[in-house]
């Protein structure tokens, strides 16, 4: 069994998504980062940085409980622990790899620090916004163009890759004023996963 600790945010999602799609048993943990949750010391010793998601995979390697943190590591764990959404070699795994990294990296973040600037401080401060804006698009337009030629962001077949940004270009980007209209390719892409059963159940829990 597998012991989920999580929030109603894009990286939550994340997670989610991953043990719905692999189709394990998991228990759902809320961590209400208002009454500082996220600092209680049972959470700490599960993940020490205190944020979230995280998991206790009870059933780990050899019969041993783990506990994971990142919502990229998980994904990886999931996928390596199932044997499912990661291609097990070629350019499709290099792929996968490399557009999971670019959400972790740099789209999550652009995306984060809009976040922090256009809700969490108030006023909102417009400058930051702007700056924080700017990078996403780049990098939806980075995506957009890829999947120009692919039907998923590893190439034709669904990875974590497709796990990792699809609550980025829907949780998060909805907070932009046109969305991700500009980016046709895009747009197709998440109606494929928006269409896919795990995703649906994960994307109608409230936020």
């Amino acid at each position: 069994m597998i012991d989920l600790y999580t929030v109603p945010t894009a990286n939550g999602q994340r997670a989610s998504i991953m043990l719905e799609e692999v189709e394990l048993p998991y228990n759902v943990h809320v961590i209400d980062f208002a009454s500082a949750g996220h600092q209680a010391p049972d959470f700490l010793a599960i993940n020490p940085l205190g944020m979230a998601p995280a998991l206790i995979d009870h059933d780990g390697p050899d019969g041993q409980a783990v506990n994971l943190f990142e919502t990229l590591a998980i994904c990886y764990y999931l996928a390596e622990k199932t044997g499912q959404l990661m291609p097990q070699g070629g350019v499709a795994r290099v792929e996968a790899h490399k557009w999971a990294v670019m959400v972790a990296a740099d789209l999550g973040p652009a995306f984060a620090g809009q976040y922090y600037f256009k809700v969490q401080v108030q006023p909102p401060q417009p400058y930051s916004v702007e700056l924080y804006e700017t990078r996403a698009k780049r990098f939806l337009k980075a995506m957009d163009d890829r999947l120009a030629d692919t039907e998923f962001l590893a190439g034709d077949t669904y990875t974590i890759a497709d796990v990792m940004a699809y609550p980025s270009a829907t949780s998060s980007a909805g907070r932009m004023d046109e969305g991700i209209a500009e980016f046709s390719n895009v747009v197709r892409w998440v109606d494929t996963v928006g269409n896919r059963t795990a995703v649906q159940k994960v994307m109608a829990v409230p936020a």
